[in-house]
């Protein structure tokens, strides 16, 4: 399904023209929104909304809670776009497919990212419903966005990524989780492939090699971000218990209504702190 055409910075280009077309703000900060979190969507005053199928080059949602639309506007006073939908691995797309929206944000001026995901928890002393604040991540994906031909002009062949989550953005968060009342965890997310969900004998493995949470998207969205010069702020909903000991069989329909009722908190602390950029 790769086709390295789509990849060029002529490609970025072609797609972020698409976009500047319809809103040509100058953006505070761009989006993902992972699963179940696309109603994070509707606290964004909507200048425009542009579906995926009308920007050049862009993935297809297909998974179930992703809309596959951006949606363009203002955010606690701040202009910003929200990938209301994201692509993953398991789909059958390459790296660079999933993380070509990435590109197309940050030429359209994004510096900032915020990205979202559901997860599932491995700490012992944590919940389904919890919000975690990224603090680092470890890459199982058996890929990487940045292989192949480097451009300098989307960023450094060797990125360095000593810090790939925005420590004062972490910060930043935890101030405001503080002044919400929110309790915010802080640990390591681990990005698998999927689409299966990991055995007992895999959860005990990560939570080994220091995994708090596990997922199947985010990390080739950061590399590719911290490849551009982007801030990152990561942060994800436990919607299932992953504790090999007390492994309980897990499905969509009940990982998406504990999402939705987290998202609330999600929302009022992905606003306040976009509010304070």
């Amino acid at each position: 399904m790769d086709d390295p055409s789509l990849h060029t910075f002529e490609a970025i280009e072609r797609a972020a023209d698409a976009v500047r077309a319809r809103f040509a703000r100058t953006l505070d900060a761009a989006i993902i929104l992972g699963t179940g979190l696309g109603g994070l969507g509707t606290r964004i005053e909507a200048d425009v909304v542009v579906e995926y199928g009308d920007i050049p080059g862009f993935p297809l949602s297909t998974v179930e809670s992703h809309a596959g639309r951006l949606i363009c506007g203002t955010l606690a006073g701040k202009s910003v776009i929200a990938m209301q939908g994201r692509f993953h691995r398991y789909e059958g797309y390459s790296l660079q497919q999933v993380t070509f929206p990435v590109r197309v944000l940050r030429a359209l001026g994004a510096r900032t990212l915020v990205v979202s995901n559901a997860c599932g928890g491995m700490h012992p002393l944590w919940s389904a419903g919890d919000l975690m604040l990224i603090a680092d991540h470890i890459n199982l994906l058996g890929d990487n966005p940045l292989i192949g031909r480097n451009d300098d002009r989307l960023g450094p062949r060797f990125p360095d990524m000593s810090e790939p989550y925005s420590a004062d953005l972490r910060a930043l968060a935890r101030d405001e989780a503080r002044a919400q009342g929110i309790v915010l965890r802080e640990g390591v997310y681990v990005a698998v492939t999927g689409p299966c969900l990991e055995t007992k004998a895999e959860y005990r493995f990560l939570r080994n090699i220091g995994a708090d949470v596990v997922g199947m998207s985010t990390v080739p969205e950061v590399i590719v971000a911290v490849h551009g010069g982007m801030r990152v702020l990561g942060l994800s909903i436990i919607t299932d218990m992953c504790l090999p000991d007390a492994l309980e069989p897990a499905s969509l329909p009940k990982i998406l209504a504990i999402a939705e009722r987290a998202e609330p908190n999600l929302t009022s602390l992905v606003a306040g702190v976009v509010g304070r950029l």
